[in-house]
């Protein structure tokens, strides 16, 4: 028997991907030829972008990216012998583009699955550059990574992969499967959390407020006891007390825990790094090239910090398919119902049927607590439920039942369920609840802008898993007051892509102050595809055509930030604090910017401090000191609103800032109020006064004034109303107090006092702030407020169901009374001695008479509009 000879490849050495696909074609199961938008980007990579390390590519679903992705992999592996891996989020997803490759005429070898379990085959062949591998990102994100040798990694649903990249670095230790290590560590790292938190976290039974929330363990405290830190962990593994999980973990944390953050909360606790240490982890970094493939990747630097990388190149969504999606969505909130949103004991009834007549439901939730409930509440009776574990290798076992639910828990990816395999998506929950530090971000810090495109991203391809295909279409249920009022805002909808956008317009205009008799029947007619439909489809197709996506007004600095973010990761990992605190200092002055949400930066603010605290304490300079004043001051600062600064322990670093007599917001209105000259003059003051008249009528004009004039008195530092040139979306009044805080106003103050306040205008009210952002080319500070000023008594349930969370209700006879107050701390401050008169002393004038921000501000908060009176 003779040698094997090694044959010559019949195709031959292309000269670029699209041309390696006109020869695959002759004998391949693929289609004829690319598509036109397939070879733009395609051309693209290979002219521009095929030497750079990190590129990342955008197609949507439906436009073709695996065959993008499997050329190129090709491509390089035949022109340039490299060895790609092609990397998917799941075992299924990986079965999938192993068929879909083979189809084009591409060999792969797919390697999932426990590696001893792999053929070692189909492994030597790629080693030998004979074929792409496709795996998952756990082969190379992981303690001993089996795709370590790779030349290329192409990185497919790159939108999704956080989890699975911070995954090895992340130790999570749960309470209830494993208590006695949860209350070890707990008990290590109680030095580092406010005190009068901790009997809440040891207690049996911890109130709803401490079940839920996240805290911050100090990282200045925790890398003071690190030592000890570790050798608690070191023992719970040792003595097998926690999960493998964390076992494996502790190999890539164990001597970091001091540049970890430590989250803490009364169900977990997890120590990971802000941003993965992906530099030092071989099997990602070796690869020349990198290639992020996303139906969704955005702006805001998410994509950067998600995979620890400084800068990834962006190759543009192809033009036509910026606009176009796949298949037709029909979103249904059943909570802006009136009647459903009136009595929610009946929702569930409501939910169920629908659920009843789809047959098949796949049901998206944000975390396991979230997706038992809907299992207990609204699932019809007698109706069997898959895991996501359950379908990992065979869909079919859910398609093949007609009547059943596949509840997935924080998995918004890799779930294809075209036409008749399902028709009904269920969102319950806003997908913001990744591990815990997404949730710290979200819930703790309100660091919302930082986290849209991860979770525009999750809704966007949740909505889709039921319409894989232009002709496909199905339902899409909103669940929950959080995404029901986040899917509401207007900002948040011109933020999706355009079809989504259009499509979510439609829905919310068909259930908001509708009956559910009307909901029902509006999605039965979406359900039939007929004449009726038609006037809708053809209202989307239009709308769809006038939209472009609207990054948010912060991403640009993100988006700049996230370089200096990563490199002052990366040095913190590395031990090398004064490069560090350089960087954090980068980090600091580009989200110092007007454009930039403030309370993102006061967690980097913080970390500067918790930075400059050790480097004071290691080496006694008087630099150092001052500068972790500075920052500490500074994350006080930007901090307003949110509660998680004061929950962190109480370290001070030497000489650090002390706490300011007053209030931030008040130390601006007491300067204001100084500077403003012209009401200190008797003529002025009293035409000020004058203008109370206004606020006691129900003429809007005079009423407007009054506001601008009551700002003013307030200390507002700008002070205007609406310009009345006939466009309602302005805000009736503004109050800008410097960088601290907005008060904004809506007057409804010529409304009867009979009937309640509508959703529509809790959304209007909401939608000022971001019109008064683009006025004055800023992000409102932390914890500014919309106010509603109406004489109606009552509210509509479904208000609640939309509200902004920083929209609020009062009374005319309340602004009435605000004027009055400030009124009267003006006289006693006018009867003193301006010329001597200090920023502090006119605040102990003006404490005195409850006329501070800090003191009025709260009798504007009475009444939330986003919670109802009995939360």
């Amino acid at each position: 028997m003779g040698f094997k000879r090694r044959q010559a490849d019949s195709v031959g050495v292309p000269s670029d991907p699209e041309q390696l696909y006109r020869l695959l074609a002759r004998g391949n199961r693929g289609p004829d030829s690319v598509w036109g938008h397939q070879s733009k980007v395609m051309e693209h990579w290979h002219r521009q972008f095929r030497h750079k390390g990190d590129v990342a590519l955008e197609l949507p679903t439906g436009a073709g990216k695996t065959l993008v992705g499997g050329l190129i992999a090709e491509y390089l592996r035949r022109t340039e012998g490299s060895r790609v891996a092609y990397l998917c989020p799941t075992r299924q997803l990986a079965v999938q583009t192993a068929q879909k490759l083979s189809d084009y005429g591409i060999p792969p070898s797919l390697l999932i699955g426990p590696s001893k379990d792999w053929d070692q085959a189909d492994l030597a062949r790629y080693q030998a550059a004979g074929s792409v591998a496709v795996s998952t990102y756990s082969h190379v994100f992981n303690s001993r990574p089996r795709i370590d040798t790779a030349d290329v990694l192409i990185l497919d649903d790159a939108h999704a992969a956080d989890g699975y990249v911070s995954k090895p670095w992340s130790l999570r230790i749960s309470r209830r499967l494993h208590e006695s290590a949860y209350k070890d560590l707990l008990a290590a790292l109680s030095p580092a959390l406010d005190p009068l938190l901790l009997p809440h976290l040891r207690s049996e039974n911890p109130g709803t407020h401490y079940l839920t929330g996240i805290y911050l363990a100090s990282p200045a405290a925790v890398a003071a006891r690190a030592g000890h830190v570790e050798s608690v962990i070191r023992e719970a593994v040792a003595q097998n007390k926690v999960s493998d999980d964390a076992a494996h973990a502790w190999k890539f944390v164990e001597t970091h825990v001091a540049e970890c953050l430590a989250y803490v909360s009364y169900r977990e606790i997890l120590i990971r790094p802000l941003i993965a240490p992906t530099f030092q982890h071989n099997a990602y970094n070796s690869p020349k090239q990198r290639i992020y493939m996303s139906a969704t990747l955005g702006a805001g630097g998410e994509l950067e910090r998600a995979f620890g990388r400084p800068k990834i190149h962006r190759i543009p969504v192809p033009a036509g398919w910026d606009k176009e999606g796949t298949g037709r969505r029909f979103f249904v909130f059943p909570e802006l119902a009136r009647d459903l949103a009136s009595d929610t004991t009946v929702v569930a009834p409501f939910v169920q049927r629908v659920i009843k007549q789809a047959g098949r439901v796949v049901v998206l939730t944000p975390e396991t607590r979230v997706a038992d409930q809907f299992r207990e509440q609204y699932l019809p009776e007698g109706y069997r439920t898959f895991t996501a574990r359950e379908v990992e290798d065979d869909l079919s076992v859910f398609t093949s039942q007609p009547a059943a639910a596949l509840v997935l828990t924080n998995r918004y990816d890799g779930v294809d369920l075209p036409d008749e395999d399902c028709r009904l998506v269920v969102f319950d929950g806003l997908p913001a609840n990744g591990d815990l530090q997404e949730k710290f971000l979200h819930d703790s810090v309100g660091a919302e802008e930082v986290l849209r495109e991860r979770i525009r991203a999750r809704i966007q391809q949740g909505a889709g898993r039921a319409t894989r295909n232009l002709r496909d279409h199905a339902a899409v249920v909103v669940l929950g007051r959080s995404l029901t009022s986040y899917l509401a805002r207007r900002d948040i909808q011109a933020s999706m892509h355009p079809e989504i956008h259009a499509e979510l317009e439609v829905g919310v205009d068909a259930s908001l102050d509708q009956t559910s008799d009307d909901v029902w029947g509006n999605l039965g007619i979406f359900n039939s595809q007929g004449p009726d439909w038609d006037e809708v489809e053809e209202d989307i197709v239009r709308n769809r055509e006038t939209y472009d996506r609207q990054d948010g007004p912060g991403a640009a600095a993100l988006q700049q930030a996230v370089r200096s973010e990563v490199a002052a990761a990366n040095a913190l990992w590395s031990k090398d604090h004064h490069f560090a605190l350089t960087s954090i200092k980068r980090v600091t002055d580009q989200l110092r910017n007007a454009q930039t949400p403030k309370r993102y930066s006061s967690l980097w603010s913080y970390l500067g401090f918790c930075v400059a605290y050790r480097l004071a304490e290691t080496t006694g300079e008087a630099q150092f000191q001052q500068t972790a004043g500075s920052y500490f001051s500074e994350a006080r600062r930007n901090s307003l609103g949110t509660t998680w600064f004061d929950r962190v322990a109480p370290v001070v670093a030497p000489s650090a800032a002390t706490v300011e007599e007053l209030d931030p917001t008040d130390e601006a209105a007491m300067t204001s109020i100084l500077a403003a000259k012209d009401l200190w003059e008797p003529q002025a003051f009293q035409a000020a006064l004058a203008a109370r008249a206004g606020l006691q009528q129900t003429d809007p004009d005079p009423y407007e004034d009054g506001l601008v004039y009551l700002g003013r008195l307030a200390g507002a530092s700008k002070s205007y109303g609406d310009p009345r040139d006939g466009t309602a979306a302005k805000p009736d009044a503004v109050w800008i107090f410097n960088s601290t805080r907005w008060v904004i106003w809506e007057a409804k103050n010529q409304a009867k006092s009979t009937g309640e306040i509508g959703a529509e205008q809790a959304r209007q009210a909401g939608g000022h702030r971001r019109t008064t952002e683009k006025t004055e080319g800023a992000v409102a500070p932390g914890d500014s407020i919309c106010v509603l000023a109406s004489p109606k008594r009552k509210v509509h349930e479904s208000t609640y169901n939309v509200a902004e969370e920083n929209v609020y209700w009062v009374q005319p006879p309340r602004v009435l009374e605000l004027f009055d107050t400030l009124t009267r701390a003006w006289q006693d401050a006018r009867a003193r001695d301006l010329q001597t008169m200090t920023v502090t002393a006119l605040g102990a004038v003006f404490r005195e008479h409850q006329a501070l921000p800090s003191q009025w501000l709260p009798t504007l908060r009475q009444h939330p509009l986003w919670r109802t009176p009995e939360e």
